[in-house]
């Protein structure tokens, strides 16, 4: 029997080392007049990703450049978001994927490029609340999770998976969780009612709920990349990041109601915003507001240097 060559092991399952991947993918963020979007290739499906490669310098640089070279867009803002490494999530290869929040302004769609801009709410029609809850919930979630519950095989199980419907979609008088993105969709997953969670199994009985899919599991790194946002939003003012270097306080208002899927109210919003002297007055007007014009603001960069950063916070209104 051969020698095994230095410098590579194999594991129990016979894999070589060298047979695990590592991809960079990226979830970039914006807010236009529709609502919160992501930058989206390959009609809407993925989201921009490539290889790390030796020749990329850092993990960062690399994602930038995948990014540019797919969609044209350059980057500015982004952090690391999460490290998706579970076994055979992507076919049979093994394929570490180190994904990106980015957060940018959205720009007009240019030359031949690939890239689009997919509504959030296209991939995720539950999570808009700004109008109230929205009938999916209701007449199409609710049965199918308590189908899947009372599909259990003892009472415990049953009790326990109506619970986490419950809390996950605010079933049963409990109160919604914008922050619960994530939780929301790998419940569905789970639950077998997702097109993800359905495309690869034997077995399709359960059509999938409504939501454009995407490919691989980038419905659940993009899902991870809301429930992030929409948490970070609250303590840092990650929001100005979308925002046009002036606007209205009543466009930063819509901006965060769009991420957070929820109404806000606007005098404690205004308050909060103020008491936290988050922005600053340009000493112009606007008059594109259809009414009185409306003072333009923009925001004010020293309080990143300053001890106490607050984020906007969420003044909910009630339904």
């Amino acid at each position: 029997m051969g020698e095994q060559p230095k410098g590579i092991k194999k594991s129990k399952t016979g894999r070589k080392a060298s047979d695990v991947k590592a991809d960079l993918i990226a979830v970039v963020a914006a807010v236009n007049n529709s609502g919160p979007c992501v930058l989206t290739v390959e009609q809407e499906a993925a989201l921009p990703s490539g290889p790390f490669e030796l020749a990329h310098r850092s993990l960062q640089s690399g994602l930038r450049d995948w990014v540019e070279q797919q969609t044209g867009h350059s980057l500015g803002y982004i952090e690391q978001l999460y490290t998706f490494a579970d076994r055979d999530r992507i076919g049979a290869e093994r394929v570490i994927s180190i994904s990106y929040l980015a957060l940018t302004r959205e720009e007009e769609v240019t030359g031949a490029t690939r890239r689009c801009w997919g509504s959030w709410y296209d991939y995720f029609p539950w999570e808009d609340h700004r109008s109230g809850t929205p009938p999916i919930i209701r007449e199409v979630l609710r049965p199918r999770l308590m189908e899947w519950a009372d599909g259990a095989a003892d009472t415990a199980t049953r009790l326990e998976r109506q619970r986490r419907a419950a809390v996950a979609f605010g079933l049963d008088e409990r109160a919604w969780n914008e922050e619960l993105a994530l939780q929301r969709y790998e419940l569905l997953f789970e639950a077998g009612i997702v097109e993800e969670a359905t495309r690869d199994r034997r077995s399709t009985e359960l059509a999938s709920v409504p939501g454009r899919p995407m490919v691989a599991d980038h419905r659940r790194i993009l899902a991870t990349g809301i429930a992030r946002l929409r948490s970070k939003i609250k303590y840092r003012p990650v929001v100005f990041e979308l925002m046009p270097p002036v606007f209205t306080l009543l466009q930063l208002q819509r901006t965060v109601e769009a991420l957070a899927g929820r109404l806000i109210n606007k005098p404690n919003f205004r308050r909060l915003i103020e008491q936290q002297e988050l922005v600053e007055e340009t000493g112009e007007t606007s008059v594109d507001t259809g009414g009185r014009p409306a003072k333009l603001y923009r925001f004010r960069h020293a309080v990143l240097n300053e001890g106490a950063m607050a984020g906007t916070k969420l003044p909910l209104a009630r339904p």
